[in-house]
C-alpha cells in the first residue's frame, strides 16, 4: 500500500511515494489504559531498533479482530516488552492480542533504489527474535 504525492519545485513536479518505513510484526499487547491521553507505549529498545521516533505517527493493525487505526509513539521502559494502547486506542485491542505496528515514510523515487524497510520480529514477550531489512 502506498500513496503517490507530487511536490512542485522550480524544476517541475517531483513524484514522492509513501512507503513502508518499518514495522514491529506480531507484537503482543501487554496493557490497555483507557484513562490516558492517547497513543501507544512501546519498549524503548523496540523503538530504537525499528527506527521510530517519539511522537511519530504509526498505524496499528490488530490481527485478532481486524481493527486498523492510527496513533503516535510514546517511549516505554527499555527491555520491558511493553506494548500499551492508551486512551481511545485501548478500546481497539485486548491484552494478549497480536498487533502489527507500522510506520510509513515519504520517499523520492530515486531514494527507493537504495532503501529497504526494517521489519522487527518479536516473540510472545515482545523480545526481538529477528530483524530483517526487507518486506
Amino acid at each position: 500500500m502506498y500513496d503517490i504525492i507530487f511536490v512542485k519545485y522550480k524544476e517541475g513536479f517531483i513524484m514522492q511515494i509513501e512507503m513502508l518505513y518499518s514495522k514491529i510484526h506480531r507484537a503482543t499487547v501487554t496493557e490497555a489504559n483507557l484513562n490516558y491521553i492517547g497513543s501507544v507505549t512501546i519498549d524503548k529498545k523496540l523503538i530504537k531498533k525499528a527506527g521510530l521516533k517519539v511522537g511519530q505517527k504509526v498505524e496499528i493493525v490488530n490481527i485478532n479482530n481486524g481493527e486498523r487505526f492510527s496513533t503516535y509513539v510514546i517511549e516505554g521502559k527499555k527491555n520491558s516488552g511493553i506494548i500499551c494502547l492508551n486512551g481511545a486506542a485501548a478500546r481497539k485491542a485486548e491484552v494478549g492480542d497480536k498487533v502489527i505496528i507500522i510506520a510509513y515514510a515519504i520517499f523520492h523515487k530515486k531514494e527507493l533504489k537504495k532503501f529497504n524497510p526494517t521489519v522487527i520480529f518479536v516473540d510472545k514477550k515482545n523480545k526481538i527474535k529477528e530483524i530483517k531489512d526487507y518486506v
